[in-house]
Parts: structure tokens; C-alpha cells; sequence
């Protein structure tokens, strides 16, 4: 175990779910440590406390953030790689986990701590999953610790009485696109995963997996998608299959890439605005429904990732990214000022 990696996290962090079934799929060994593990007492901390966090052996450094982890880790460890070789592929495939770790954990976020169920059981299971032994009396207070910050946060995410509609009813048509997308392909881009599909099944082991209310929605109108969820959880044994051509792919993603386009951009450009101006504050439509939040500074910088991406694209690989995302809404987070 010397060359393995340590990450420290937790099961109800879907990023950490995310990584570790990275890890397992790619033959990467790793120690998981939970929050309180002494395994990682003594190691460095990160300057922002997220989960998961990962220490490399022999490095004195701390990091967070799963995306550019995921790229880290295909330059470190050889061998199944979870990125398209297409880099037009490779740019949707990036489009899309930001999409899951952006968008559709305001889904995840929201139906855990908005109804009196889900509130019940995340209060029950969450600190249990970083003490299992604690007695009764002990849960109680940190039950109501747990509930009492998550709720008070729920603005972070933009969840308020004005946007649950509409975080609801995108969740509802992300299971009716993604479940009839498997009738093309096992995974977003063919038969062997992609980083995208990594970053969707990390929030769906809360939302289709755990979270009463999300998860009966889950059964109701995609129960292929729990299906899915569960066999992501550990594909180590998976053989990979071939990515889709690029005209496949772009045509089979169609509808998700009109999903993100309706929910996503308007978000993403009506966030960006209110941070140049300094508003603290929001307010855009999505799919003709009213959506309101404070700003978020992190996706400002999502935004500013994505249109890198899309800059270091080569001409002619931009122009098919171009076509691709026409008439879906995404072309206006690349469009030049003024256009």
C-alpha cells in the first residue's frame, strides 16, 4: 500500500461517492478514511475543508475539488482512462459533469433538507456515517446540528420556495431523458464510462439512492436510472467497451444537452452578471419559471473553466462543438460580446 492514495470522506457526500467509484473503476488503490479516522489526523490540511479530500503518497499537500482531481489522476495512473480521446467528446463529456456537480446537486441538496422525511432520515443516518458507534443520547444533539445548519444553507444552492418547482421538475425530466438514453448506450458516451458519468452517479446514490422523496420519484418516472446507479457504484470488474463515434454521441446526447441549455445557462450568465456588478443577489428565468439566489462565486468560476475549455478547442473542433450545441441554449455561454 505504499504507492496508494489516502481520500477522506464520507457516504453522503456524493463527491466522495463520485471518486471512489473513480478509483474502483480504474484499478487505482486507494485508503478510505471517514471524517474522524486517525488515519488522517496528522496529515496537512486544505485550505478550503471539502469531501472528499486526497492525499498523494509522498506529497505534503491536501486537495479538493473533483474535477481537476479526475484529470490529475489520468496523467498519474495509466490504463482506463475515463476520458474521451475525441477532444470534442472530451469537451461535452466536461460540459456535462459540470452540469451533475453544479446543477443537479441543487436537486440532491434540496429534496434532502427541504422535506420533513428526508430532513428525518438525513438527521438519523449523516452522523452516523462519521461516528457509527454513538450512542442514542449522543445522536440527538448532532442530529439537530446537522439539520439546523443544512437547512439554514439552503440558499447556497438557490433552493427556496420560489425555485423548488423548478429544481423539481428539471429532476424529473433529467430521469425521463437519462433512462431513455440508455437505450443507446450504457454510459453518456458508450459502453465504458466517462468522468461525466461519474459526476451524474455521484449525485444519484443520494437522490436515487438514499433520499426518500427523490428516490420514490426515481422509481416513479425512470426506475432504470436507480438500476443504473447501483451497478456504477463498483465497476471494476466492467470490461470497456468502445466510446460512440462523435456524431453518434452528439446525436444521442441531443435532449441532455437541451436539458443543461434550459436549466444551466441561464443560471451560470445570470450569476456571472450579478457578480461583475456586485449584486449580492439574482434573478433569472428558467423554462418560464421565476429563479432567484444569492450568488455563488464558485460558479462564476465553473463559467470561466468551461469557456477555457472551449478556447483551447482547435478550430475545426470548435466548429463541431458549435453545431453541436445549437439550438440547445449552451452556445450562449461561448458567445463573444455582443453577439
Amino acid at each position: 500500500m505504499d504507492d496508494s492514495l489516502i481520500i477522506r470522506g464520507a457516504p453522503g457526500s456524493p463527491y466522495t461517492r463520485k471518486m471512489l467509484a473513480v478509483l474502483r473503476y480504474r484499478h487505482i488503490p486507494y485508503r478510505f478514511a471517514l471524517p474522524n479516522s486517525k488515519l488522517t489526523a496528522d496529515l496537512p490540511k486544505a485550505k478550503v475543508e471539502l469531501l472528499p479530500t486526497f492525499w498523494f503518497h509522498g506529497e505534503n499537500e491536501a486537495v479538493v475539488d473533483s474535477t481537476p482531481i479526475i484529470r490529475d489522476l489520468e496523467d498519474r495512473y495509466g490504463g482506463r482512462s475515463i476520458i474521451p480521446d475525441d477532444p470534442v467528446l472530451a469537451f461535452l463529456d466536461y460540459l456535462i459533469e459540470d452540469y451533475a456537480d453544479e446543477w443537479l446537486t441543487k436537486a440532491m441538496f434540496h429534496y434532502r433538507w427541504w422535506y420533513a422525511a428526508d430532513i428525518e432520515q438525513a438527521g438519523l443516518v449523516l452522523p452516523r456515517w462519521r461516528e457509527l458507534n454513538c450512542t442514542d443520547e449522543e445522536l440527538k444533539p448532532r442530529s439537530k446540528f446537522i439539520r439546523d445548519r443544512q437547512i439554514s444553507r439552503l440558499y447556497v444552492v438557490g433552493s427556496n420556495a420560489t425555485t423548488a418547482p423548478v429544481i423539481e421538475e428539471s429532476y424529473r425530466r433529467f430521469l425521463r431523458i437519462f433512462g431513455e438514453h440508455m437505450n443507446r448506450a450504457s454510459f453518456c458516451f458508450g459502453e465504458r464510462p466517462a468522468a461525466s458519468d461519474f459526476g451524474l452517479y455521484g449525485q444519484l446514490t443520494q437522490l436515487a439512492m438514499f433520499d426518500p422523496t427523490p428516490m420514490a420519484e426515481t422509481f416513479r418516472v425512470a426506475p432504470r436510472v436507480h438500476a443504473w446507479t447501483g451497478i456504477v457504484d463498483d465497476l471494476s470488474g466492467l470490461e470497456p467497451g468502445e466510446w460512440l463515434s462523435r456524431q453518434t454521441a452528439i446525436d444521442t446526447l441531443r435532449p441532455l444537452l437541451e436539458e443543461i441549455g434550459r436549466v444551466y445557462t441561464p443560471v451560470l450568465l445570470a450569476n456571472a452578471a450579478a457578480i461583475d456588478s456586485g449584486a449580492e443577489t439574482f434573478e433569472t428565468a428558467i423554462a418560464g419559471l421565476p429563479w432567484k439566489q444569492q450568488t455563488f462565486p464558485y460558479q462564476a468560476k465553473c463559467l470561466q473553466w468551461l469557456r477555457q475549455g472551449y478556447v483551447r478547442l482547435e478550430g475545426a473542433e470548435r466548429a463541431v462543438v458549435d453545431a453541436a450545441l445549437e439550438g440547445t441554449g449552451l452556445s450562449a455561454l461561448f458567445a463573444k460580446p455582443g453577439r
